[in-house]
């Protein structure tokens, strides 16, 4: 009469089952553990902390992969111009891109999905002037808002992780408001408001959680976009300061050096950051196609 509900009948097995349905999936989670398990044991499994000065040798200065300093001490991905261990450098950068784009994201989307909700629920003047200011901030490129952003108020990792912030909450905003709009107009909705529901329990308790599964896919891409905007601003000099540097401020700085041959110090970080943005990339991808099938390319 009855059916017995297994564990692999539970919505989580069947999200997990979907998810690792493809290869390329399990392939990019898999690579994604690894980037973030060494970003965080950095400072454990790091040969050396390439930024203190104790450690460092300027006799070891610009070594090829492979080669030997002169205590014996073999560098697999060489070093700087400073005598830094480039696998070290990358895994201590690795760390502070990875801390900066996941920390934006998370404060950009609780800030996104409050204004979001609001203005999905509200209506009227609160809607307006809410998305009218998301209007704005989306017509200009993001690169430029953080550019402009970061000239007025320094360097710095909380500089940039406020700059990176603006330049997302929009997004998230847009999204909620958009999916609000379609679900205050339902049944379980008005029933709330006839029981009495504040607004603030109806929003957080009654929409959010049929406004997630978009922005669940929205933050993952956003990871990536934002660790490699901030890479970008370093590149640049307006992100990061040198004593936190991350993987775009390591590409700068062996940028000059390229002509020269001294490739190993801009290419190394290069590729982990392109690695670590594929990684995300394949499992926001994921993550859309099994949260709403309906946006499968095909």
């Amino acid at each position: 009469m009855f059916k017995k509900i297994t564990a692999a009948d539970t919505p989580f097995s069947r999200f997990l089952q979907a998810f690792f349905g493809s290869k390329l999936a399990t392939f990019g989670f898999m690579l994604l553990v690894l980037i973030l398990l060494a970003a965080v044991l950095a400072p454990f499994i790091a040969p050396q902390n390439p930024y203190d000065l104790e450690h460092l040798d300027i006799m070891d200065s610009n070594l090829e992969p492979g080669k030997k300093s002169l205590d014996g001490l073999a560098y697999l991905l060489g070093t700087d111009d400073q005598g830094r261990d480039m696998l070290s450098a990358i895994l201590y950068g690795l760390r502070i891109s990875v801390m900066v784009g996941a920390t934006s994201t998370v404060i950009a989307l609780g800030i996104g999905l409050s204004l979001g909700l609001l203005a999905g629920y509200a209506g009227g003047r609160i809607e307006a002037l809410i998305m009218r200011v998301a209007d704005i901030q989306l017509a200009f490129p993001p690169i430029l808002v953080a550019l402009i952003l970061l000239a007025l108020t320094g360097r710095g990792v909380d500089k940039i992780i406020i700059a990176l912030v603006t330049v997302q909450w929009a997004y998230y905003a847009r999204t909620t408001r958009s999916t609000a709009l379609v679900e205050r107009k339902k049944e379980y909705i008005e029933a709330a408001r006839l029981l009495g529901l504040s607004p603030l329990r109806i929003m957080f308790r009654h929409l959010l959680p049929n406004c997630l599964p978009p922005l669940i896919v929205i933050a993952a891409l956003q990871v990536a976009s934002a660790i490699s905007l901030e890479a970008t601003l370093s590149f640049l000099g307006l992100g990061l300061p040198v004593t936190e540097p991350s993987l775009g401020l390591l590409i700068s700085n062996g940028f000059q050096y390229l002509m020269s041959g001294k490739y190993w110090i801009s290419f190394f970080p290069g590729v982990a950051l392109l690695v670590t943005v594929i990684a995300i990339n394949l499992v926001a991808d994921q993550l859309r196609d099994v949260l709403n099938p309906r946006l499968q390319v095909q």
